[in-house]
């Protein structure tokens, strides 16, 4: 339905009058802890900058990153809810920077449902279509239709403090749905869910989004959401991209240190080694534990001309076994998780997880019994201790 394209897109909050004065250090005075990391200027605060991205028609793009990040803050100036400050948004190649929202062809779905409580569900659905002055027949056969694909026709006669979580948002989805968007904009839709109702909805907005040809641009902080739902995922911090790429691709080649924590649950484990090159070839070595890296990394490290350095390794848990001549470690917690059990780990001053699956299990764990670890050459991925950045990149 429609191509979306954001060309260095920056957003600053104005400072209010009088903000920027209040807001300086006296003398004698202690300046308060600093709990985000947004850059302020002379003009404000910035909280998104240098965004580019260029999203293809019926693409299903998904911003994630932690809270203050500047993601929601990106959406609504896609949804002209915010102003843009500098830079270009274009949808269908037509520059919208100035178009009123109503004008742009969008739908977005809010976390808190929105929706009119003194109005059926039907109505709620129906109320934009009435404004743009749809022949009833034409309102009613959307409104059915949408319902239908929602699984919500039981419920067009009720009013929302009737309904649940979980279907309070899908008659969100459905208002939003039989506008017939060019593009649609959703904004954490599940956050306010219990984990079985994100699960349920998460699996309905991947079945919605095979029946409608529209573009999808969605907010969330949960990385699960944006690893199942996203054909691309930009990831961002302090209103940067950190890396934009494919699910598949963010896991397994993450550029930086904040990329390798952010994506995989549970979270990547990091150590302190050394990368060594010797000749051709490259070999990490981890308190005395030397693996050799896979071709495909050789290559790469090859061609940044990258030397023998001090490094950040990192290794996913999934990725780490138990061996007989790896790293020592002390066991700290054994958790059963069924298919799996998760070891937590004291090793070099660090805490480790590796999950060991049930069926390799030959004995059982205690807190304080000694394991060793290690890991192929094919999965280490080495960040610089410097910059952050993957080495192969």
């Amino acid at each position: 339905m429609a191509t979306v394209q954001l060309k260095n897109i920056k957003k600053v909050y104005p400072f209010v009058s009088g903000e920027q004065k209040k807001n300086k250090k006296k003398k004698g005075e202690e300046q308060p802890e600093k709990k985000v990391n947004l850059q302020i200027t002379d003009e404000g605060v910035v909280a998104v900058q240098e965004f580019n991205l260029d999203i293809a028609d019926k693409e299903f793009i998904v911003l994630v990153g932690p809270s203050g990040c500047g993601k929601s803050t990106t959406l609504r100036m896609v949804a002209g809810l915010e102003e843009i400050t500098a830079g270009e948004l274009y949808i269908d190649d037509k520059l919208m920077n100035d178009v009123a929202p109503k004008d742009r062809d969008i739908a977005m779905v809010f976390q808190n449902y929105a929706l009119y409580p003194h109005m059926t569900v039907y109505e709620n659905m129906a109320f934009s279509l009435k404004l743009r002055h749809v022949a009833k027949a034409e309102i009613d056969k959307k409104v059915r239709e949408a319902a239908e694909i929602l699984d919500i026709t039981q419920y067009l006669e009720r009013k929302p403090k009737a309904l649940s979580g979980g279907q309070r948002q899908r008659v969100a989805i459905g208002r939003a749905i039989v506008r017939d968007p060019k593009v649609m904009l959703m904004d954490e839709p599940l956050s306010n869910l219990d984990a079985k109702l994100r699960n349920e909805m998460r699996a309905e907005i991947i079945k919605l989004r095979q029946k409608l040809n529209t573009t999808f641009i969605y907010v969330t902080h949960d990385q699960t959401e944006a690893m199942t739902l996203g054909d691309r995922i930009v990831i961002m911090r302090d209103g940067y991209i950190q890396q934009i790429g494919t699910p598949q691709e963010v896991f397994n080649h993450p550029a930086n240190l904040f990329v390798a924590g952010f994506i995989g649950m549970p979270v990547m484990n990091f150590f302190d080694a050394q990368l060594i090159r010797e000749g051709d070839k490259f070999f990490v070595d981890l308190a005395g534990y030397k693996v050799e890296l896979d071709a495909e990394k050789e290559e790469r490290l090859l061609k940044n001309e990258v030397q023998s350095q001090a490094i950040t390794l990192g290794v996913r848990p999934e990725h780490t076994d138990l061996v007989a001549d790896g790293v020592k470690a002390r066991v700290d917690v054994s958790e059963m998780m069924g298919s799996s059990v998760h070891l937590h780990l004291s090793a070099e001053g660090r805490d480790v997880i590796v999950i060991v699956p049930t069926v390799d299990l030959k004995e059982s764990f205690r807190m304080g019994d000694t394991v060793q670890f290690g890991f192929a050459g094919k999965v280490a991925h080495v960040f610089s201790k410097e910059t952050g950045k993957n080495l192969e990149f």
